[in-house]
């Protein structure tokens, strides 16, 4: 059985709005960044190899990120405390935000049916939303490298 497609916002609208809490448990709004383009991240699990690859990689160029005035997020379903081990094991120099009720998931589209190994499951899907200093979504990533994301987005930022 094919799996249904991803119901993703629409580029060129707004980004769905969203208010949560990073590893500290400090409050972070999607309206607090304009001014600022915002790189939103989903990635299934904090600490596993994969995201661990990925967020490394952001890790490595932030100073790139940041002359390209841009924010990077990582967000996934993982407790703010399992976020905190995570930036503290791998001493990441970025947010990252907790969907424990993959409510923000939802609104972009990224929590829905997976299969892997012949099983079918609901979680998230990595995929990376920009969006630009006024709040709107210019760009979706639908298929994410873990091992070239932040050259990737770098490459994104530079032709939008």
């Amino acid at each position: 059985m094919a799996l249904p497609p991803l119901q993703l916002p629409t580029v060129g609208k707004a980004a769905p709005a969203f208010t949560t809490v990073n590893q500290s448990g400090e409050k972070v709004a999607l309206t607090g960044l304009k001014g600022k383009r915002v790189v939103l991240y989903f990635y299934p699990k904090a600490m596993t190899p994969g995201c661990t690859t990925q967020a490394c990689g952001i890790r490595d160029t932030q100073a790139e990120f940041k002359k390209r005035n841009a924010v990077v997020l990582g967000i996934s379903p993982d407790a703010p405390s399992r976020l905190e081990k995570f930036i503290e094991k791998q001493s990441l120099n970025f947010d990252l935000l907790s969907d424990e009720d993959h409510k923000i998931a939802e609104k972009y589209g990224v929590w829905a049916l997976k299969k892997f190994m012949g099983k079918e499951y609901v979680g998230i899907h990595r995929l990376t939303f920009i969006i630009d200093e006024k709040g709107k979504l210019v760009h979706i990533m639908e298929k994410v490298k873990t091992k070239s994301h932040h050259d990737d987005v770098l490459e994104i930022l530079d032709n939008l």
